[in-house]
């Protein structure tokens, strides 16, 4: 006896939420630079509003100052938090039931296989789509995709705006830049790739405050590896490697290739990444859970259930992030 469309609706609903913890542990710890961002707790949910509010401080406090005896103490307000403001981004992906289908597989066991391939799929696909926007710049799919790497650390870091601050007008909202066509005068190589690496390393550091992940392309992921072959590696971050990176050393920060096959790091491009200052934000009430109740095509015999996100990529430094191009 095949099971009436309510029946599946209810499976699909409980197997999307039960499910939803699932599918967004996996899509985090699908993307390198994500799992750092988890690791260092800026996986960070907000709970509403019409834009996600990102704290930063962007100037010293000018009361600090020597004195002696009774000298009078600067006691000046300050104005030196100010937050900066990100989109709501918003990704969904349907998983649909045919009536069809549900006179095939009408045995509750056929019934919880099929839907969990289908979840499988949606799963799959999301992971995609929130991976391809974590390096995007944000302006796939009529600007409705996450804004990622390449717009808070851009291939030219003094123009745009992000974050609602316009680089051109604020230095302390630019991340650096190593351009080996300009810097090197030449293309990187596995002979130059360690000089750039180590001037744009400077650029981004501040005392204690350094990248503590590089994400290379499948190129720049060679040319380092060349540039090692004489000298000792060291192994990088066991968390990373348990979930299937290969990561190397370069200072104390983790290198990681996110090339290879469907690798979604733009080609040519090394980012330092200080993620300290770099956070993924999704909303509370929405992180891959299902949408509303079922929805009926008025002419289709088919129950569909969609299973959402939303939130974004934000920032609070970009200074100490930076990237070498060519």
């Amino acid at each position: 006896m095949a099971f009436a469309n309510s029946d599946y609706s209810d499976i699909l609903a409980t197997t999307i939420e039960s499910r939803s913890g699932v599918i967004a542990d996996n899509v985090s710890n699908n993307v390198a630079l994500l799992v750092r961002l988890k690791k260092r707790g800026n996986v960070k949910p907000f709970s509403g509003g019409n834009e996600i509010l990102q704290e930063l401080s962007f100037s010293s406090n000018t009361n600090a100052m020597y004195y002696s005896g009774y000298q009078a103490l600067s006691v000046q307000p300050q104005d030196v938090i100010s937050a900066s403001a990100w989109g709501i981004k918003q990704a969904a992906c349907a998983v649909t039931i045919s009536g069809l289908e549900q006179i095939q597989n009408s045995g509750p066991e056929q019934i919880i296989d099929l839907i969990d391939a289908r979840m499988e799929v949606a799963e799959s696909s999301l992971m995609n789509l929130i991976s391809t926007g974590v390096y995007s710049d944000g302006t796939g799919s009529g600007g409705l995709q996450v804004t990622g790497l390449q717009s808070i650390v851009p291939n030219d870091p003094t123009t745009g705006t992000v974050g609602g601050i316009n680089r051109a007008n604020y230095n302390f909202w630019r991340s650096q830049l190593y351009d080996f066509s300009v810097s090197a005068a030449a293309s990187a190589s596995a002979s130059n790739i360690q000089v750039g690496f180590n001037t744009l390393w400077a650029r981004c550091t501040r005392g204690r405050d350094t990248p503590d992940l590089v994400v290379l392309d499948n190129t720049y992921w060679g040319f380092y590896l060349a540039s090692l072959q004489t000298n000792q590696r060291f192994a990088g971050d066991s968390d990373l490697a348990n979930l299937g990176f290969t990561t190397i050393k370069y200072m104390n920060a983790d290198v990681v290739l996110d090339g290879g096959i469907g690798g979604d790091a733009p080609a040519n491009h090394a980012y330092f990444i200080n993620s300290k200052y770099l956070f993924f934000r999704p909303y509370r009430g929405r992180n891959f859970v299902a949408l509303g109740d079922e929805r009926m095509s008025t002419n289709q015999d088919a129950v569909v259930r969609l299973i959402g996100w939303a939130g974004n990529m934000t920032a609070s430094g970009p200074q100490f992030s930076g990237v070498a191009i060519e």
